[in-house]
């Protein structure tokens, strides 16, 4: 039996990630896989000092965090890592996603923030002038870094932008043209080794422009388009993915227009939603990749 690790972050031991962590060791049991737990403290030892031997070494790692730096550690060490460090960096980044993806899939016009320091902050802000009258008002702001649509803003005027901003000082960031076709409504599709296993639609029926369901958002299942599949398994194949939650927004026609990557999504509303198990199927995946099938 093969046997991996399943790489969680210490810190994150909530019941919405340990759900998320027993349900994929559950699918690694009906894939004939043995996963272990394991954690950035519990491999602080053999990560920084080289000391794993070889016959400890397990055939796979499924890497269920950010901490990137780790997962390049293990990949050092010759260790299979799901999903590779550099596809998780890419897609935490969202400036690095949106770079990477440029020309490949459309991709509402994006411009990456200029770099300041905390301690100095923004003294000039013309910039954002010019950012305002290149994607007009209302205006979307996005940290780079974050997760559950927390981190995204919605300005309305240049002051509103202005002062979000300087908020922003020292935090990277970007400008995106606001999509108002598809404000309150977005598609989630859950791509699995090059395919597309289960999709939902996620609506706001409170005003709210964001439409995941940690922002309040209600969920139904959905039936993706053609186009919506396939440019969800290129993203995926492009970024080096073996499998991912793409989320897509509705342009003027409802062509699909790319809002997000992400790496580990979770999958319970997935599941609760469209009753399809993800956490069973990236587990297959990898006993196919380890066994030659994939």
């Amino acid at each position: 039996m093969k046997t991996g690790w399943l790489v969680v972050n210490h810190f994150l031991q909530t019941n919405k990630f340990t759900d998320l962590y027993d349900r994929l060791k559950k699918g690694a049991k009906q894939a004939g896989l043995s996963l272990l737990v394991k954690t950035g403290c519990d491999l602080l030892n053999e990560i920084s000092s080289g000391f794993l031997k070889e016959q400890e070494k397990p055939d796979f790692v499924l890497f269920w965090d950010k901490d990137v730096r780790l997962a390049k550690a293990l990949e050092n060490m010759g260790i299979r890592v799901y999903n590779s460090a550099k596809a998780i960096e890419i897609c935490d980044d969202k400036s690095l996603t949106h770079q990477s993806l440029a020309g490949v899939v459309p991709m509402p016009k994006t411009v990456i923030a200029p770099m300041t320091y905390e301690s100095v902050g923004y003294t000039d802000l013309s910039f954002v002038e010019t950012v305002g009258e290149a994607l007009g008002y209302p205006m979307i702001i996005k940290e780079c870094f974050g997760s559950f649509g927390a981190q995204v803003y919605l300005v309305h005027t240049l002051e509103e932008a202005k002062e979000k901003v300087k908020s922003l000082a020292g935090t990277p960031f970007l400008f995106q043209k606001f999509i108002a076709p598809s404000s309150g409504r977005d598609i989630r599709l859950q791509v699995v080794g090059e395919k597309v296993i289960a999709a939902m639609l996620r609506y706001s029926e409170t005003g709210d422009f964001r439409a995941g369901i940690t922002s309040g958002g209600s969920m139904k299942p959905y039936e993706p388009t053609k186009e919506q599949r396939e440019l969800a398994v290129l993203v995926c194949k492009t970024l080096g993915l073996d499998f991912a939650g793409v989320d897509f927004l509705f342009g003027e026609n409802d062509e699909p227009i790319l809002c997000e990557v992400n790496s580990n999504a979770h999958f319970k509303n997935l599941y609760d939603c469209t009753g399809v198990d993800a956490a069973a199927a990236i587990m297959e995946h990898i006993a196919d990749k380890l066994e030659g099938r994939a």
